[in-house]
């Protein structure tokens, strides 16, 4: 009888200790939805039905109700909510990605409106570059330079203003002066070249980086001269400067195959303490050494004629006659 009574006890007290456990598990699982009752039955078919989610239940119990009724262990709602988190996933991706390409599109509609004011400024650019380029043209047949040089000149004022607004338009996209440079890029060898070119008529000497810079009223710090633009401008002078050393000397200037044989000599030794890449500039840089040779022999040929400006030569054949 005792015996007995000890065992109702035991198995109050068990009952208690269970019913007390279940309900503090209870207290903080209330939120997660409760076994089905078919699972209930047996620990084997829950394992057989949900192999998956027994496995993911021993390892990991964040993703479980405690329920001690199925499995021993847990009865686990893993595959539920890994689908519930892979759908919030996909959602929140979702969302980025399409941010992301709203943030794509403003920077191509930006950088869209941005090229079309640089095209505008650098059709009217290419319209001033072809005028003062023919007025330039006439020194080839002329020896009225004086006249020739300052009409080209006057164009000067033109290529500053729209330097201007070139630099404005860049000034709006801080960091990006070289992803609009082929915008403008042809028209700057042409300007450097006939800036140069004019220079070089007037003085006989060669206009520096930082002149020509200061000539187009360019500052470095906001919308500068890429150096390899100032450099294809001189190799245009250079391909230029054979074609007016005949024409001079045509019209008797005997002395003009001298001053350039000079200057481009003094250029090409120039030129060659760069280390070029094979690009379009060693290119034009191979070029050089030929207009070079071309002066060379128009200087020859004066030499050998005895030839000069005062046209001693001629006076001498005509007191032999």
């Amino acid at each position: 009888m005792a015996i007995t009574t000890n065992a109702c006890k035991l198995n109050t007290n068990t009952a208690i200790k269970f019913l007390s456990s279940w309900a503090s598990l209870h207290s903080h699982t209330s939120t997660i939805a409760r076994p089905p009752k078919h699972l209930t039955s047996s620990k084997s078919s829950y394992r057989s039905q949900y192999p998956r989610c027994h496995k993911l239940c021993s390892i990991n119990r964040n993703f479980c109700c405690h329920c001690r009724a199925v499995c021993g262990r847990v009865f686990c709602q893993g595959l539920s909510a890994r689908k519930t988190l892979s759908t919030s996933a996909s959602l929140a991706d979702g969302e980025i990605m399409e941010k992301q390409f709203e943030e794509f599109k403003q920077q191509l509609e930006d950088s869209g409106n941005v090229r079309e004011r640089l095209r505008i400024i650098v059709a009217d650019l290419d319209s001033v570059t072809r005028v003062m380029q023919a007025d330039l043209l006439q020194v080839h047949y002329s020896s009225r330079s004086p006249e020739i040089l300052k009409k080209a000149k006057s164009h000067i004022g033109k290529l500053k203003e729209l330097y201007g607004q070139l630099a404005e338009v860049i000034k709006g996209t801080p960091g990006q002066y070289y992803r609009y440079h082929d915008h403008w890029r042809n028209q700057t060898n042409t300007v450097v070249f006939l800036i140069v070119y004019l220079n070089w008529l007037e003085t006989g000497n060669l206009l520096s980086y930082a002149e020509t810079q200061d000539t187009l009223g360019l500052n470095p710090d906001e919308f500068g001269l890429d150096i390899e633009d100032y450099l294809i401008g001189l190799c245009n002078v250079s391909s230029e400067l054979p074609r007016y050393v005949v024409n001079q000397v045509t019209i008797g200037d005997y002395d003009c195959p001298k001053r350039v044989s000079k200057f481009l000599s003094d250029l090409y030794a120039a030129f060659r303490i760069l280390n070029l890449r094979n690009d379009f500039l060693r290119k034009r840089f191979d070029g050089m050494k030929y207009d070079l040779k071309k002066v060379e022999e128009v200087l020859y040929d004066v030499k050998i004629r005895k030839l000069d400006s005062s046209g001693s030569a001629i006076e001498t054949k005509q007191e032999a006659s």
